[in-house]
Order: C-alpha cells, then structure tokens, then sequence
C-alpha cells in the first residue's frame, strides 16, 4: 500500500497533536497553518516587522521533527522561550529563526521549507495565506441590557478569551489570497484532517479563505474532522459537541465530511444529536478514546493516531 498524503488545517496546540499522531502514520504530511494570532512573540514579532505570525508555523514544525536525538533537540531549540526582562524577552527561539529566515529570503514558503530542512521534518508547513490576517467576530452576551445584542470583537487573542457567546466569524481582509502551494497539497491529498483546535481561531479559520475552502470542497481526498476532547474553552464555551459541528458547517454550508472522530466523553452528552447532525455532513460519527487520561482537555497524540490509522488504513 502506498504511503498516505495527509494534508493537516488548524493552529496551536490542537494541530500539534493531530502531527504528532499523523507521524506514526505517514511521513507524508503538509501542515496549514492559521495565520490570524496577534498575541504573544508571534503577535510583537508580527506589530514590529509586519509578517506573518510565525508561532503556530513554528509549533507545527516542531510536531514534525524527526523522532531522533537530533529531532528531539531541535525541536526543544524552536520552542524554547527566552527568559530575562530585555525586548527579547518571552521570544519564541523559533520564531525568531523562522523571522531571520523571512528576512533573508523574501519568502515565507522556502523560509519555512529551510527551517523544515534544518530540523529534518517529517512533512512541510505551509501558511493557509502568504498574507497576516486578523479574525473579527460577532459575540453576544456582553451587553448586560441586553444579552442578544451582538457586538463586533476583534482580534484572535481578543476572541480567543471573549466571555460572550460568539456567534459567527469572518477575517480582515474578508477575501484573503490563499497559499498556492497549500491549495495544490489540498488537491493532491488521500485525507484532508481539520481540528482539532480552538475551534473559531484555529479551526474554522481555513474555511474563511475563498480558494482553500473551494479547494476543501472540491478535494477527491477524503476529509476527517476531529472534535476536541474538551468543551471548556471560553470561546465555544456552553456550546454542545453538535453545535461545534453546526456552526462549523454554518460558515461552509458546501463542505461534507466522510468521518467525525470523537471521544466517547464528547459523544455522551449529546449522542443522538450528534450523530444527526454528522449524518447531515454525509459523514460517519467514530467514537474512539483519544482523550489524555493525565491532562484536561487534550489530546493523547498516540490514542489519536490509533484512531487516525483504523479510518485510513481501513477507509
């Protein structure tokens, strides 16, 4: 059987998870990455040199270092944080890397592509858009005169940690150029992964991108969403595993699935349904355990990779 050509959409830690798991899949791996963040290193690196965020870049690069004492290391050198009170304090090493690279080269494609040389990655790390992008939402619940008036939040950090109900999502510039070489990887994909993640800033971001959502639609590949392990992030807070799906679909009514993976955590507290509305994406529910049993809220990357490998082997 012939190696699997995974093409993976999110940001953060979410995306992170689904890598570590697709490596003990398939070496042949692209990761699309969000470009929206403007907190953190990625957020001042971003205000001070106008490029794109490079932090989730940098998370996904690291996710796919080779599994080796070389990749082990380099993967430590692109997360490790510098200390101290000085300007460069709390910089990503990575992230300044992947700005040098940027610098030198002109072109945030190779400058990726070299990083992902240097570190001997098992997979390439393309941005969604070559442009920085900001995310605008309309939230409810912050007037306390009145709980449905809806009022625009701006900013992924701002959305991210919005004590309202966020209603929808859209991105600034509202039709943002796509990634070419991420639109050709959709296109020559056998699976097409999106989520996990927070699931307004990192996952249906990708869906906001004219062109790569067309490509998702239009893909031959067969396309898994996976559904976090975890309902407690103050952006989807109160929502049901249903409605993550939902509104998901609300923002790309054309885009169908052939496989939901859930925990069966997730799918107890709203089995029916879910499984109706999954149905309504032509896909089929997976309830698998892929939920750490140490850490809240998160993936365990080899539990998911087991269940990555029944769809796909087995799909």
């Amino acid at each position: 059987m012939s190696t699997p050509r995974v093409v993976a959409l999110g940001g953060g830690h979410g995306l992170s998870a689904s890598l570590q798991a697709l490596r003990h899949i398939t070496e042949a791996i692209t990761a699309v990455v969000t470009v929206a963040d403007d907190g953190g290193s990625s957020g001042r690196l971003r205000q001070e040199f106008d490029i794109l965020p490079p932090g989730d870049l940098r998370m996904a690069l690291a996710a796919l270092c080779e599994d080796t004492a070389w990749g082990h290391q380099w993967s430590a050198v692109l997360q490790h944080r510098l200390g101290g009170r000085g300007e460069l304090a709390g910089h990503a090493l990575g992230n300044l890397l992947i700005l040098g690279l940027w610098d030198l080269l002109g072109d945030p494609v190779r400058g990726l592509d070299l990083v992902g040389r240097l570190v001997n990655t098992r997979g390439r790390v393309l941005p969604m858009s070559l442009l920085p992008l900001d995310i605008e939402a309309d939230v409810a619940g912050l007037d306390p005169d009145d709980p449905r008036e809806l009022t625009v939040v701006r900013g992924q950090s701002n959305v991210a940690r919005t004590p309202g109900r966020v209603v929808s999502v859209r991105l600034l510039p509202e039709d943002p150029p796509s990634c070419p070489e991420a639109l050709e990887a959709v296109k020559l994909a056998d699976w097409v992964i999106l989520g996990p993640g927070s699931w307004f800033t990192s996952v249906m971001p990708h869906l906001l991108v004219p062109k790569l959502r067309d490509a998702l639609v239009n893909t031959p590949a067969k396309r898994i969403l996976t559904l976090n392990v975890g309902m407690e992030d103050d952006e989807t807070l109160g929502f049901s595993p249903s409605e993550h799906v939902e509104v998901l679909s609300a923002h790309a009514p054309d885009l169908q699935f052939d496989h939901v993976i859930a925990d069966p955590s997730v799918v107890r507290t709203d089995e029916e349904t879910l499984r109706e509305v999954v149905a309504g994406l032509g896909a089929e529910l997976v309830v698998a355990p892929v939920r750490s049993v140490r850490r809240r809220g998160v993936h365990d990357t080899l539990r998911l990779a087991a269940a990555y490998r029944d769809v796909i082997i087995g799909g």
